[in-house]
Formats: C-alpha cells, structure tokens, sequence
C-alpha cells in the first residue's frame, strides 16, 4: 500500500505530468499527427517544468526572507503554508491522502461532465493539499479510512468543478476569453477581490495604466518593480535580524550583499514563472479542445494561479505588498488578543496576494488591486486561525493551511460532520 500511495503521490502529485498527459488525450482524440502530440506534449510538460523552476527559485528566496523576518522580529506562532501541513499529515494518513487525491481526479472529470460546470482541475500540487485538509478534518472527526477515502474523494471532485466556476467570471475579464479557468484553492478569495474591486474603482484605471512620476516609471517594468521592492524588503529583514543571523543563513556570503541577491534572484524567478505559463498556455488551450470535442463537452482547464500574472505584472506586485500588510495587521490583532499568532509567510502571500491583486484590478483598477488583496491577506490569515484548533487537537501543530477555500471547506467538513454526529 505504501509503494501504491507514494506512486500515486508522485504522479498526480505533479503537476508538469499531470498537464501534459492531459494534453497528450486532448491530442491523441483530435487524432493529431504523433510527432505534433510529441512535440506539443513535452512543450506543455516543459513549460511547466520552467514555471517550478522558477516557483522553486522564488520560494527559496522567501524562505529566506522568512527566517530573517522571524529572526529580526522576534515572532513565534504559525506558519500557515500548506507545504508543510501537507507533509505532516502525509506522515500519519499517507495512504489515505493518496487515494482520497486520485478518487478526487476522477470525480473531478465525473462532475465535470455531467454538471453545467465544465472544468478539470489542472494544479496536481494543489490536489493534493486539498486531499490532505479533508483527510485531516475526516480523522479529526474520528472517521474510518474508507469512509475518509470515498466521501473525500466525492468532496474533492465536486469543489475542484465548483471553485473554478466562481472565480471564472472575473477570469474573462482579466484574458479577454472563456478559455481557461483559474485553479488555485484560495478563488474565494480572488472573487471576493475582484467583487471589492468592483466597488471601490473602475477597470480603466489599471494599475498597468497607471501615470507614475517620472522617477518611478522604471517600476512599469515588472521585473525592475519586483526587484526593487524586494531588496527593499530584504534590507528591512536583514537589518532587524543583525548580521550574525544573516551571515549565518546567507552561506559565507557578506551579510550586505545577500539582501541585493537574494531580491534580484526574486526578480528573475517571477521572469522564470511567467515564461513558463505563456509557454504552457500556447500549448494547452489548443490540446484541451480535444477533451472538449471528445470527452466533456466545452470543458476548460483550471490552472496555476501564476496564469494570471501576465494579464497585470504591476498589479502582482501591489497585490503581494497590499496583502503582506493586511497579514501584518492581523499578526498584531493575534498577538494583542493572546491567541496563537498567525505569521504571514512570504510565500503564500505572493502567490495569493498577488493573484488577488490581478483579480482586484480587473475589476477595480489599482484601487481594485490594493483594497482587494488587503482583505485577501486579512482572510488568508483568518482561516488559518480559525481552522488551526481542529488541526492541533489530533497533533498537527506548528502550520495550518492559508488558502481561503481549505478554510471554507474543512469547517464545513468539521461541523456538519460533528452535527451528523450528535443526531446519530
């Protein structure tokens, strides 16, 4: 059972394969030639391959980031990251989390063509955590393996059609079509983003479209954008934490000159991550009419929420910095009221907040974009707390998940289950 759970885990947990073998069906139903399959198949592989080169990049450097932060504030709490909840409750439900992930794939494509919603889920990574919350709140609730397994997997299925329907709304007005969806677990929070948007600002004002004075022009450019704010923000965490602690976990490099680099590798990770998706997308939407024509009809794949950061590069960068500082705010209000601090983690806050931001300035242009991601990063730190208690009642403490959906669904999960309970 162990060598099926880590194959299984491995495969669908993968997200470049899972794409590409998507792609390759989508392909081998249009009957394409074998050699344009091939091609187009390990193009879409590949592009994905980039875009976990560079999330990898970019997430080392926030890591980074993260220790000197903690370091030179002092904090102590939770890192919501959903990475690390993953891992923690592989150890104890392997198995489980496993199959509750493939039953959920499988229902994915079941709910997808025989319901209004049209979607597959294409994120493999995301999957699997989301597999890894409800196997964990099933066992928190005292539930069987085949019990977690089956109801998990018919959960996962159904939310991995449903999610990508709300968010698909702000979805045409950020690509301009009906093409793809988005596949990220936090589109609660990006629908909430684009609805705030809507009433604070007007889509005309982009943040793309923004009349910036002259000496902050160079920040039109996303890569210069990125790399600034991020050196800044490096500087300010390695100052706090001293030259010791930055010595120490910058590998012999001058403890001055690891918060230039490690901002500029920021910089060209993000770089990395956008080329791969525009590779990926060149290949996918037209693979996927394969599954559409074939298989489910008008089906959309749901993507990586990095698909979105090139429709709106300025607005990821006022996204990540308007939701870190609604994170902040709260990691105060938790550290005011004596309850288990919830640390912002710099990773997960990019992705979200930046994703948030893109979704805030469809709608609402900048005003959109900052006001947007600064409730986003508020919910994102939210849910973590409200959910982390259940979580640490069966030993699974020290992280939580952030993303806004994990939240709305384990709760689910955890209370109508507990009132099922008390009736039977």
């Amino acid at each position: 059972m162990g060598q099926i759970s880590e194959f299984v885990i491995d495969l669908l947990g993968n997200a470049s394969i899972l794409v590409g073998l998507m792609a390759l069906i989508g392909l081998v139903l249009q009957k394409s030639p074998w050699d344009e399959a091939l091609t187009s198949t390990i193009k879409t592989i590949v592009g994905f391959l980039i875009f976990d080169v560079g999330a990898g990049a970019a997430g080392a450097a926030l890591g980074s980031f993260q220790e000197l932060f903690s370091e030179g504030f002092g904090l102590d709490g939770v890192l919501p990251l959903a990475e690390a909840v993953t891992a923690i409750a592989q150890e104890q439900f392997g198995s489980t989390v496993a199959i509750v992930m493939l039953l959920g794939f499988i229902f994915n494509l079941f709910f997808a063509r025989i319901t209004p919603f049209k979607y597959v889920f294409l994120t493999g990574q995301h999957n699997l955590y989301f597999a890894a919350l409800i196997t964990i709140m099933f066992k928190a609730l005292g539930v069987g393996n085949a019990m977690t397994m089956i109801f998990g997997g018919i959960i996962l299925g159904f939310f991995a059609v449903i999610f990508p329907a709300i968010g698909q709304p702000v979805m045409r007005k950020i690509t301009g079509s009906d093409d793809v969806a988005i596949g990220h677990y936090s589109t609660v929070g990006y629908a909430i983003a684009g609805w705030i948007g809507s009433k604070v600002g007007k889509p005309e004002d982009s943040t793309e479209n923004l009349n910036l004075p002259s000496w902050l022009n160079i920040f039109k450019d996303y890569v210069v954008g990125v790399g600034v704010t991020m050196i800044i923000f490096f500087y300010i965490a390695a100052l706090a934490a001293g030259k010791e602690f930055t010595t120490q976990i910058s590998g012999g490099m001058h403890w001055l000159v690891f918060p230039l680099i490690q901002g500029l590798v920021f910089a060209a990770a993000l770089y990395v991550i956008i080329t791969g998706i525009r590779m990926l997308l060149g290949e996918i939407v037209s693979a996927f009419s394969g599954i559409s024509e074939k298989l489910i009809p008008d089906a959309k794949p749901a993507l990586d929420c990095p698909v979105v950061f090139p429709y709106a590069p300025t607005a990821t960068v006022i996204g990540f910095l308007s939701a870190y500082a609604g994170g902040l705010l709260m990691m105060f209000v938790y550290g005011a009221i004596g309850t288990a601090v919830i640390i912002p983690v710099a990773v997960p806050y990019f992705f979200i907040g930046a994703t948030a931001g893109v979704f805030g300035n469809a709608t609402g242009g900048w005003k959109g974009a900052i006001v947007g991601s600064f409730v986003v990063g508020i919910l994102i730190s939210v849910g973590p707390a409200v959910v982390y208690p259940i979580m640490a009642d069966i030993g699974l403490t020290g992280s939580a998940f952030p993303e806004t959906d994990f939240s709305i669904v384990g709760l689910l999960i955890y209370y109508i289950g507990n009132f099922f309970k008390s009736i039977f």
